[in-house]
């Protein structure tokens, strides 16, 4: 169980680690656009031309480099994609986890209750066996009371009978 743990964590530290790698890529891809923005500003602003005038090149180069941010604009959407696939897996797995934990827990709780019923149960039988064991112990002592009594009588009574008869044979 611990063995799992630790190759659930290390999963999660890596789809974590890919998830922080991809951010770095569109961190990365933002700050090329806004140079780009910047050099398209730049572009809209220059004028070769006679005159102060904007010549075909001049636009040429505008719409090159809105051209290039377009195309970045397009792989940040990819890479946004796939930023947001990583997200959607930390969740299910998280998810996951705390599903299993969940299920671990309950059954946990249905072993901690099965093991409090039969220790009620053992408790119970323990009792009644003390009982029993309380009822044959005074069973016994009144029975030995019993048997010594009427050893005593009996011895009693023959003595009385052998020394009746020793008194008539006496007397006699």
């Amino acid at each position: 169980m611990l063995i799992s743990a630790s190759f659930s964590a290390s999963a999660f530290q890596s789809d974590t680690s890919a998830y922080q790698t991809q951010r770095l890529r569109i961190n990365a891809l933002l700050a090329e656009r806004s140079a780009k923005f910047g050099q398209y500003d730049e572009s809209l602003n220059a004028r070769t031309g006679i005159f102060g005038f904007q010549t075909k090149n001049d636009i040429r180069n505008s719409n090159e480099i809105l051209r290039q941010i377009v195309l970045n604009d397009n792989n940040i959407f990819k890479e946004l994609k796939t930023l947001m696939e990583y997200k959607d897996l930390e969740v299910t797995a998280i998810k996951t986890n705390a599903d299993q934990t969940n299920s671990r827990i309950q059954n946990y709780m249905l072993a901690i209750k099965k093991l409090q019923d039969q220790n009620q149960e053992l408790r119970a039988e323990a009792k009644a066996l003390e009982k029993s064991k309380s009822f044959s112990n005074t069973v016994i002592i009144l029975l030995i009371l019993s048997i010594t009594g009427l050893v005593w009588f009996f011895t009693k009574k023959i003595k009385g009978i052998f020394l009746t008869k020793a008194d008539e044979k006496n007397i006699f």
